[in-house]
């Protein structure tokens, strides 16, 4: 059986909204985005790194999704994480998408349930991001790093 590991980027008071540019997500008025760029360094990336190479498919909450969805296919295959994020399956919680743009994507319905069975399929699935679909993965005991 496999594993599911959540990855998140999180300050010490909570907050894991858009730590990747000041752009990526203004929901709520928020100003900090890019916040995560000051912290990051040579040790961290390796941890990063290391966690990429491992996972076997990709679980996102909606937003991450359509934030993932909208720069990994055009980041170009030299890049080693969009290269990876692109060739392995994809999951995405929702209970509004019905046609996912990124190649490789499912969308998972009853996140129970089905995120409980891609352990059979997967040793490695990691959520990244995805602060709500973590929560709901957290209250159903499905989080196992």
């Amino acid at each position: 059986m496999g594993i599911i590991a959540v990855d998140l980027f999180i300050t010490l008071d909570g907050v894991y909204q858009g730590p990747g540019g000041p752009d990526e997500d203004r929901e709520g008025g928020f100003e900090f985005g890019g916040w995560q760029g000051a912290y990051f360094d040579h040790q961290s990336g390796e941890s990063i790194g290391a966690g990429i190479d491992r996972l076997q498919a990709l679980l996102l909450g909606r937003k991450t999704y359509d934030i993932f969805a909208a720069f990994w296919p055009k980041a170009g295959a030299e890049d080693p994480i969009a290269s990876k994020f692109n060739e392995v399956p994809k999951f995405v919680a929702s209970r509004t998408l019905t046609d996912p743009t990124w190649a490789g994507t499912t969308v998972l319905t009853d996140v129970a349930t089905e995120v409980a069975a891609l352990r059979d399929r997967f040793d490695e699935i990691h959520v990244i991001g995805s602060g709500h679909l973590a929560k709901t993965l957290l209250n159903e005991h499905l989080v196992d790093r």
